[in-house]
């Protein structure tokens, strides 16, 4: 026999075992928080154990990246109890936000029998407008440009820097890497290779030394960066392949530091946040002392500024700020 609708931060109505969560209109950060707490709720011990936790979302027209944090979240946290846990009634704009990030396939979604299936492009146009520049066409038509203009740069120093690195240290010319990208999508950042071929199977070794405060990874002197590498990076010449991701519409010329997917899973609700713009070449990391920021919450309180204060105007005065960095002997990335 069915309980009448409880309220536990969201409406829930429970059902012998199985409970029912509802999700209102919007799905943004604060109604996230209370939507992970709601369900981390329900798992707790008592006298009668939930087995399922269904998750309704007939009403939700609007979800952000940190309501998919909150439906991570929830997901790891049932499985790590045993407790099935399935969403039902999705939107197309829910359905539009999980198809962009691959995470139609990671939850499972009850569909009506009689629900036909929606293609992509249709989806593509309930795409949530996160945060403004993500709709700007002009800020889309300066990242074509620059893009553009970069790859020539980049074509230019090909050779030259390609054989440097051969010589220095023989391997991949390339270093593709995965990171997210808005809404957490996953995609490959470009970089000349500025380590040794077998960096990223050393990171654990070096764990240890992480000089950094929270969720990414940073150390003076890396013993991974080759000779080469250290000049690139120091120049910021082996950030110049990612141009093609500008191009690609992945990135932006301007936008928030483009994060690594473990960086992502120790993500707490808020700091999902970050991930409502695409990630940029160049931001406010970028400028205010990339090489000296130590402690996560500081970049996520960048990125977070960058988001409030962003116009045309802002993007161009951080493009401006970061090419007369490059000129700086003092800057740059070690």
């Amino acid at each position: 026999m069915s309980r009448q609708p409880t309220e536990v931060n969201f409406p829930v109505t429970l059902s012998k075992d199985k409970a029912m969560v509802e999700v209102p209109s919007r799905l943004s950060v604060l109604e996230a928080i209370n939507f992970k707490q709601t369900c981390e709720n329900l798992t707790q011990p008592s006298n009668t154990p939930v087995t399922q936790i269904t998750v309704d979302f007939h009403q939700t027209t609007f979800i952000d990246s940190s309501g998919l944090g909150a439906l991570v979240s929830n997901l790891k946290t049932t499985q790590e109890k045993g407790i099935d846990f399935k969403l039902k009634n999705v939107t197309p704009q829910v359905m539009a936000v999980l198809n962009l990030t691959g995470l139609d396939l990671v939850f499972p979604i009850e569909v009506a029998t009689e629900t036909s299936p929606v293609n992509n492009a249709v989806l593509e146009e309930q795409l949530p407008t996160t945060h403004p520049s993500i709709r700007s066409w002009m800020k889309r038509s300066i990242d074509i440009l620059g893009a553009l203009v970069g790859l020539v740069i980049t074509a230019i120093l090909f050779l030259p820097i390609a054989i440097a690195i051969q010589v220095d240290d023989p391997g991949p010319i390339f270093f593709g890497q995965i990171r997210c990208g808005w809404m957490g999508k996953h995609f490959k950042i470009w970089k000349f290779r500025s380590m040794c071929v077998d960096a990223e199977a050393k990171k654990a070794e070096l764990q240890k030394h992480n000089q950094v405060e929270g969720a990414f990874f940073k150390i003076d002197n890396d013993p991974r960066i080759t000779k080469v590498g250290k000049f690139l990076r120091k120049t910021s010449l082996d950030e110049l392949p990612q141009f093609w991701n500008v191009l690609k519409g992945e990135m932006s010329l301007v936008g928030t530091r483009p994060p690594t997917p473990n960086e992502v899973e120790s993500y707490e609700v808020p700091e999902w946040q970050r991930l409502d713009v695409k990630p940029g070449m160049t931001g406010e990391w970028q400028v205010n002392g990339r090489s000296s920021v130590r402690k996560f919450e500081d970049v996520i309180r960048l990125d977070l500024q960058y988001q409030k204060n962003w116009n045309l105007f802002y993007d161009l005065k951080l493009i401006f700020k970061t090419v007369t960095i490059l000129f700086d002997k003092n800057s740059g990335a070690v």
